[in-house]
């Protein structure tokens, strides 16, 4: 068993198989997931586990260079783009539309489905690399 770090074997899987460039997305309740995208479904009831704590717990084990989320949140949920604001402030945020957005999932290695329940909880985590 492991000790730490990343315990849900689907995610530990897909984080230790990604390569430079590599797409995830953590993606509230509502968010479509596309045909031949891989699936963790993590939600329990509406809003568990949270956007929040299902980002928290990737991010302290995968090398994130970019984040993408829909520009809708600045208008919709202030509350979650500050939350993603102050998570990702060492790399880059880019914005698009929702529609784009889900576009964008398509290429994703899998969608990680959370309980959230507020508008555009949602963003595509770009792995970087950890050359140190």
């Amino acid at each position: 068993m492991k000790k730490s770090g990343m315990l849900n074997s689907h995610i530990a899987k897909v984080l230790a198989d990604l390569g430079h460039t590599d797409t995830i997305v953590v993606g509230d309740v509502g968010l479509p997931i596309p045909p031949g995208v891989l699936k963790i479904d993590l939600a329990l009831t509406l809003g568990q586990p949270s956007f929040r704590d299902v980002v928290d717990a990737i991010a302290e084990d995968m090398v994130i260079e970019k984040v993408i989320i829909a520009e809708e949140i600045k208008a919709e949920n202030m509350e979650t783009l500050q939350y993603i604001n102050d998570q990702f402030k060492d790399c880059t945020i880019e914005a698009c539309s929702h529609e784009q957005f889900k576009e964008l999932t398509r290429n994703a290695k899998a969608v990680i489905r959370t309980g959230e329940a507020k508008p555009y909880a949602n963003c595509i985590l770009q792995a970087g690399v950890n050359f140190g």
